[in-house]
């Protein structure tokens, strides 16, 4: 269905020029970590912009066919070059051949480029149901995109339990535009960019100047109300923290030989840094189901050690409960006994605890498991039969703080954050294992990820890892710390603290979203207008 609807009509009309929307969503990827061109992201979207509109001022041409096929092919250029890392984690843990593992990249691929699909589609369809019956001399109205674009993006990071990966908004957290994100969030980057671009593509076009300049003006002076506002004052406390990137390579973490010499490496480097009052061990830093009798032995051990030299650790485990029979991914507190904690010191079963709870598909949990699992090797890799945590958790409490968890992939998802937040939350804090994903932009651009997180919420963020990147965060989103990936090392900072409340952590997304509406009933009604007086 979707094919023919794509290939019917006038084929030779805009089809010749689809590489060029290739090449435009192809090139963001630069625009994201490592690359961090934020700049290109303007040039790439304002020039496929002005090419969608010169195409679709052709009389001939059928203008929900044409945008609809053009934000497939831009949609799965942009995805292609964007989320490539997924690759190395199929085709080198997986078990997958080279040529299944590119298959089932291109299967995500064509799915994600739904998205922008869909958004092209409604903008072209919306646009005609306002010049119905009526002679068109503008067929389409972009105006209309990103108010839309919102709409998608909500969808693709909720469908199938969501994948928001590589939202426009992150390549900007370099950019004149990411203040932004402290009243309106990365989706409101996301809306504003669009809009700038839309505008831009009209001053190419010599078209509709008045209301580019409205656009123009209100959304330079909305940026530089944001970079003028402090929403959080440092408080002049300060803690002193060491993460830990043990640097374990993924062929041998969960050997079972590897499970003392592994958890003993974390233990010897927290002692040579007890002078750190919050110590950090990433992601299933121990590589041990916790209520083994074992793992228990160990636990006892650090628990005292960073005890008796007034430390904190929180690191990652897995846990299997008895009663549920499910097992969950973890973060535990040892050591330093909480003031604001009538349980005390870590025992098993301790309430100070977090469970995950945004799973990643396949990694931790497999749909449709009794089908895909017999498939292939990918389908049975370690630790893929998770149950979630509560969506909503208390904060961690360590060395007197109240620190808001989140592990790996849920740092993607600021509505689970926002769930979690709270006025006296002191810091955030995400735990990642990224050696899945080996020398890739992906661990890059999951940083960018938790940096965006920081500076939406006004808080300090630790990202401790693995194989890195690890690195400390301030309130602003800026990295103040971080060491080298794939090597040991213990990166350690003092952690400036800080009090309020940014917009975002206390809005969400609802201003951005009636902004969104607002424009869209505006744009709509003025599109009709000008059809209806160029009809007479």
């Amino acid at each position: 269905m979707l094919k023919s609807f794509l290939l019917k009509g006038k084929r030779n009309i805009g089809d010749k020029t689809l590489w060029l929307s290739f090449i435009a969503g192809l090139s963001l990827v630069f625009s994201y970590a490592p690359f961090s061109l934020w700049w290109l992201s303007f040039i790439s979207l304002t020039l496929w912009f002005n090419h969608l509109e010169k195409l679709c001022k052709n009389k001939q041409v059928n203008v929900t066919r044409l945008l609809t096929k053009h934000s497939f092919v831009f949609g799965f250029g942009w995805f292609a070059s964007g989320i490539s890392w997924v690759h190395v984690s199929i085709a080198e843990f997986g078990g997958m051949p080279l040529i299944a593992s590119l298959f089932l990249m291109l299967l995500l691929c064509l799915y994600l480029a739904l998205f922008p699909t869909l958004a092209g589609y409604l903008t072209a369809k919306i646009t005609s149901l306002t010049t119905k019956k009526q002679p068109i001399s503008n067929k389409l109205t972009l105006w209309l995109f990103p108010s839309i674009w919102l709409l998608t993006e909500y969808l693709r990071g909720v469908v199938l339990t969501g994948f928001p990966w590589l939202s426009l908004g992150y390549g900007q957290i370099s950019g004149p535009l990411a203040p932004l994100a402290a009243i309106f969030g990365e989706v409101g980057i996301t809306f504003f960019l669009l809009m700038l671009c839309v505008a831009f593509s009209q001053l190419l076009l010599k078209t509709q100047l008045k209301q580019v300049g409205i656009v123009l003006i209100s959304i330079g002076l909305i940026t530089l109300f944001s970079h003028q506002q402090t929403w959080v004052t440092l408080t002049g406390k300060t803690i002193k923290t060491a993460l830990i990137q043990g640097n374990i390579e993924q062929s041998i973490k969960w050997q079972p030989e590897q499970q003392w010499p592994t958890m003993l490496k974390y233990l010897d480097l927290a002692r040579l840094n007890y002078d750190a009052q919050l110590i950090i061990w990433p992601e299933s830093a121990i590589p041990a189901i916790e209520t083994m009798s074992t793992t228990q032995e160990f636990l006892d051990m650090a628990n005292q050690s960073a005890a008796l030299n007034n430390a904190t650790i929180i690191t990652g485990i897995l846990n299997y409960n008895f009663e549920s029979k499910e097992y969950f991914n973890s973060l535990i507190v040892l050591g330093k006994k909480q003031l604001a904690d009538e349980n005390g010191d870590y025992y098993y079963g301790n309430s100070n605890r977090y469970d995950k709870n945004h799973l990643l598909p396949i990694g931790e949990f497999v749909p449709f498991s009794d089908i895909l699992r017999p498939i292939a090797p990918l389908f049975n890799l370690p630790q893929s039969s998770f149950s979630r945590g509560s969506y909503v958790q208390n904060n961690l409490r360590a060395s007197d703080l109240n620190i808001l968890p989140l592990i790996c992939f849920e740092i993607a998802f600021p509505e689970q954050l926002a769930a979690n937040f709270l006025n006296n939350s002191d810091i955030l804090l995400t735990v990642s294992n990224d050696a899945w994903f080996g020398n890739s932009h992906g661990p890059h651009q999951h940083m960018e990820i938790a940096r965006m997180r920081a500076l939406e919420f006004g808080r300090p963020l630790l990202r401790s890892t693995n194989t890195g990147v690890t690195a400390v965060t301030d309130h602003l989103g800026n990295i103040t710390e971080q060491v080298p990936q794939f090597e040991q090392a213990v990166l350690k900072a003092d952690i400036q603290l800080v009090s309020g409340q940014t917009p975002y952590s206390q809005y969400g997304r609802y201003p951005i979203w009636i902004i969104g509406f607002i424009l869209m009933l505006i744009n709509l009604k003025k599109h009709k207008t000008t059809n209806k007086t160029n009809s007479l």
